[in-house]
């Protein structure tokens, strides 16, 4: 063969194999229907009674965070381009608040219905009644000891109550609504919401609440919390959390939003008062002074009648005046270093400092090392109650505020020692001042010294009441940094759970996967002849004919029931048979059947074929040369006390052992009582003596041998035959069967071997109508039938019911046309 016809002869077996398993799936349509039935009703019931999950989300604004007092820190550091801050770290750090087991905690604390959970109990679902519960549970929180118990309620009228507690506790009693109940556990009672009325259908629910415990509701809706951006450049953060009950995520996420904004509020006031507070204690300083000068300057003019000063005085006080005004910068800077001096030795968190800018210190250094310290206190905040204790991470950044810290401190040591530098030089200038004044007269000279303490002191004071009224403006203009861009709402509540499209999507793609992986599944592991394709695929050996499956209660199908379509496919291998037959020269043709083990119908298809042939009006006998486990005779209805076995041995003629049947032309020969030593008496000369004296007085000789697999019987009979048959069975023969064929043909070399494929079920997809495709040494013949010959039979009725389904499909119809044509 040439590598194209092989080529195109492995598509054409491709393609037969993918028709023949389009056409299975529709064969087992139903199978598909009823999967497909299950499993929607399945997912009717899981949406059906599954508890919907809704998700309820909130927007939020992250900004980076500027700090709103006049000078403050964030701004100077964006001035002077020192601060780099990555919007993905702003993010983050504001993820890890939100999230933060303090604010949440802080949150559920402001929502008093998070307190106690009610729950109302169905035949199927149980559900919790939030804010809708007919009746409220009034706990003492100074006897209860949070066991979270379920407590079960059942209403017995306007006034009375059944309470149940079965953890642990096995406890029932009536109750009066308004009185208090007392265990070791807890202390409460239970008052009715609204009316009491028998025909509310929420006066018919058993109930039961459970006290929460607050930090176990906040790690739970920690855990539940979903924090993500909207898009990755994006710092606009969704907030968002799954539950059963619309309204109580939608109040959860409104509060965190509230108290988060607040938070981020409060920790810049918190700021401004702290520099109010510490302009205040200079204030506090300063004003007893200045009134002490202030005193002392009237005091003296009032008792020297002393107006004003020379024009040398004026000059000179001038110069001491602004000399002192930079002198009381700088010891404001020196205050505010022991006051930051202070913050860093005692631990405390660097956020709540005052901002150097405040009293125009504009060191870029301490700017940068003070905004870093507060960056990383942020982020330890993010991290506190977001993991374990020993968190790596937690290490690192407890390790980098350590460090922070010591170079903090060095760098307020190092401006301390600058200051004080300062101080001196502004003390020289100051002497040599102080020793131009005391040229001037006494009385001029004395009141320079006091009017200059008093100068002195008073622009300190107005220096702080300046910035002191900055602070306090600043204050009252404080604005949150971050901003809420959508609340959550109970109207854009989203289901997440069940989906009830996808489900029923699933359904039907599983209830299609499962039967089809089933079949799938059968098919791989079935090594039964299935149909013709199987046959031709594993053999060139021609395959005669195929035979039908009988739906008859008979064994004699063609003689009982000759207008059958079993009786039609013994006429169409009676035909086949001939063109095997290629001598022409013989007066008698001998045709043995036999297959591999019992139970492939050979015996069956010998009486038939039998019969077809005494049809036909050729004199015919079958004979029984199965020796080991005689069969025939049973078929026939004969007695087996005389057969081949004693003609074989000399105690009968041939004429004894040839028995009539019914029919007209078909003779009988059983195979006679079991020898001891069957193998040796067919290889006898007696044997072959026998079948040469049939073939003088029979058109056709059937041959009926053992199973070929079992004994060598039928290998030593095959050369008495002229045409050997072997039969196979569908669904039931292996394709081991046809190795096995193969290597006998090969070795044994078989006179005009044909397959006789037996037992040939028909699927219903077929229709109507048969088809039958025969082919030996390169001949091919189709016989298609219809009703109208054929007797009604079974297999029909039922594939004209399954047919009648399909032809309302399209598809069908067109393959049908197709299959016509």
């Amino acid at each position: 063969m040439e590598p194209n016809q092989v080529q195109n002869s492995n598509q054409q077996n491709e393609t037969i194999d993918i028709k023949k398993f389009i056409f299975k799936i529709i064969a087992n349509w139903y199978w598909f229907a009823l999967s497909t039935l299950i499993t929607l009703s399945v997912a009717y019931l899981v949406n059906r009674y599954s508890d919907p999950v809704f998700k309820q989300l909130a927007l939020v604004l992250i900004q980076d965070k500027e700090n709103t007092l006049s000078g403050g820190i964030e701004t100077i550091l964006e001035e002077q381009g020192i601060v780099r801050r990555t919007r993905k770290k702003i993010v983050e750090n504001e993820i890890g608040i939100l999230n933060s087991f303090t604010l949440v905690k802080k949150a559920i604390t402001e929502l008093p219905e998070f307190n106690i959970s009610y729950f109302s109990m169905g035949r199927i679902r149980t559900v919790e009644r939030y804010k809708s519960c007919p009746f409220e549970v009034i706990i003492d929180t100074n006897r209860t000891n949070i066991p979270m118990h379920p407590v079960y309620i059942k209403f017995l009228s306007d006034k009375e109550y059944l309470l149940e507690i079965n953890e642990n506790m096995n406890f029932k009693k009536k109750m009066k609504f308004g009185e208090w109940f007392t265990n070791n556990n807890f202390t409460f009672c239970i008052n009715l919401k609204k009316q009491f009325n028998t025909n509310d259908p929420d006066f018919s629910y058993q109930y039961f609440f459970v006290i929460n415990n607050i930090n176990q509701i906040t790690n739970a809706y920690r855990e539940k919390l979903s924090l993500t951006t909207t898009d990755k450049k994006s710092t606009i953060l969704e907030v968002s959390t799954q539950g059963l009950v619309p309204q109580k995520e939608v109040d959860f996420i409104n509060k965190l939003l509230e108290v988060y904004i607040n938070s981020g509020l409060e920790e810049k006031n918190t700021i401004a008062l702290n520099t109010i507070k510490f302009i205040d204690e200079q204030l506090n300083d300063i004003t007893d002074s200045l009134e002490i000068n202030e005193n002392k300057l009237q005091d003296f003019r009032l008792n020297n009648m002393l107006i004003d000063i020379t024009k040398e005085g004026g000059f000179l006080y001038d110069k001491l005046e602004a000399v002192q005004s930079e002198k009381a910068k700088l010891t404001i800077k020196s205050k505010y270093f022991e006051y930051l001096k202070n913050y860093v030795i005692a631990g405390k968190d660097i956020k709540d400092v005052m901002a150097p800018s405040v009293i125009d210190i504009n060191d870029p250094m301490l700017a940068k090392l003070i905004s870093d310290l507060n960056d990383l206190y942020k982020e330890k905040s993010s991290y506190s109650f977001a993991s374990i204790a020993k968190n790596p991470a937690m290490e690192m950044i407890n390790f980098k505020i350590e460090n922070l810290r010591k170079a903090l401190s060095e760098n307020i040591n190092s401006l301390i020692q600058s200051n004080l530098i300062s101080i001196k030089d502004i003390d020289l200038r100051l002497a040599t001042v102080e020793a131009e004044i005391s040229k001037l007269p006494g009385t001029e000279k004395e009141f320079i010294n006091i009017k200059r303490k008093y100068t002195l002191n008073d622009q300190i004071y107005t220096y702080l009441l300046t910035k002191r009224a900055e602070a306090g403006i600043a204050k009252a203009s404080n604005i949150p940094d971050n901003k809420i861009i959508d609340v959550a709402l109970t109207e854009n509540a989203s289901q997440v759970s069940p989906k009830q499209m996808l489900n029923y999507t699933i359904a039907i793609i599983l209830g299609i996967l499962i039967p089809l992986i089933i079949i799938i599944i059968i098919d791989f592991f079935n090594d039964k002849i299935l149909d013709r394709s199987d046959v031709e695929s594993a053999t060139k050996i021609p395959i005669i004919a195929t035979i039908g499956h009988n739906t008859k209660d008979v064994d004699f199908v063609v003689y009982q029931k000759p207008k059958s379509s079993i009786a039609e496919s013994f006429r169409t291998l009676r035909t086949n048979l001939q063109y095997m037959h290629i001598d022409k020269n013989l007066k008698t043709h001998t045709i043995a059947i036999t297959s591999t083990v019992s139970g492939e119908g050979k015996t069956f298809c010998a009486i038939n074929l039998a019969s077809i042939f005494a049809f036909s009006g050729k004199k015919t006998v079958i004979i029984s040369l199965d020796l080991r486990k005689p069969k025939l005779h049973k078929d026939f209805g004969v007695d087996n006390t005389i057969g081949i076995s004693t003609c074989l041995i000399g105690n009968n003629t041939l004429d004894e052992i040839i028995i009539p049947t019914l029919q007209d032309n078909l003779y009988v020969v059983t195979s006679g009582p079991i020898p001891p030593n069957p193998a040796e008496l067919l290889e006898s000369e007696h044997m072959q003596q026998l079948l040469e004296n049939l073939k003088s007085r029979y058109d056709i000789i059937i041959i009926d041998t053992p199973p070929v697999a079992i004994v060598t019987d039928a290998i030593l009979i095959s050369k008495f035959a002229d045409t050997n048959i072997f039969v196979v069975r569908q669904n039931y023969s292996s394709h081991s069967v046809l190795k096995f064929v193969n290597d006998l043909y090969n070795e044994h070399n078989y006179k005009s071997l044909g397959i006789l494929i037996n037992d040939v079920k028909i699927p219903s997809y077929y229709g109507n109508r048969y088809g039958y495709k025969y082919g030996s040494y390169g001949y091919g013949y189709e016989y298609g039938y219809g009703y109208g010959y054929y007797d009604n039979e079974e297999e029909n009725k039922h594939s004209g019911i399954v047919n009648k389904t399909l032809s309302y499909f399209p598809l069908f119809r067109i393959f049908r046309k197709k299959k016509k044509d």
